[in-house]
């Protein structure tokens, strides 16, 4: 079983940017994708980005593209969300998320989810 522990949520107003990590622990298998979910209030959890092994393979929600950049250190298990120009409607419980691939975190595939970060965009 995979551990995923998230951290850098926290409030900031709108435009201004964040940057939430995760790091992943235990029996982390080879070549597993990552990404990140978010679910606001009321709402059904939903798909943010995702990102292959290597790289090379990058999914993102339409609301996020051109905003949100998703990337990987391997060597630390880590997946970063780099989230710029953030908007009210981006507050949301953001998740870790670990798979078999990318495609597949696209489709709610998961394998192992982290317990969640708050992001709160002020107006």
């Amino acid at each position: 079983q995979v551990q995923l522990v998230e951290s850098g949520g926290g409030l900031v107003q709108a435009g201004g940017s964040l940057r939430l990590s995760c790091a992943a622990s235990g029996r982390t298998r080879n070549n597993y994708a990552m990404g990140w979910f978010r679910q606001a209030p009321g709402k059904e959890r939903e798909f943010v980005a995702a990102i292959s092994w290597s790289g090379a393979t990058i999914y993102y929600v339409d609301s996020v593209k051109g905003r949100f950049t998703i990337s990987r250190d391997n060597a630390k298990n880590t997946v970063f969300l780099q989230m710029n120009s953030l908007k009210p409607d981006d507050t949301a419980v953001y998740y870790c998320a670990a798979g078999l691939l990318a495609v597949k975190l696209r489709g709610h595939e998961v394998d192992s989810w982290g317990q969640g970060t708050q992001v709160t965009v002020s107006s």
